[in-house]
């Protein structure tokens, strides 16, 4: 799934920035799997206030 959505290739060069591309890829499929959910489960989302919090 990470493939079809972000590409196959690693543009870094480096060791540690291909580790860390393919880290921000499974992050960001990570979030968009959670986003879909929210949606298609129709879960309304609620975050705080930054009254409440301070």
């Amino acid at each position: 799934m990470i493939k079809a959505k972000f590409g196959a290739r690693v543009r870094a060069k480096t060791h540690t920035a291909q580790v860390n591309e393919v880290l921000a890829k499974v992050l960001c499929h990570n979030l968009c799997c959670l986003v879909s959910a929210f949606f298609e489960l129709g879960i309304d989302a609620k975050f705080w206030n930054i009254e409440s919090v301070a």
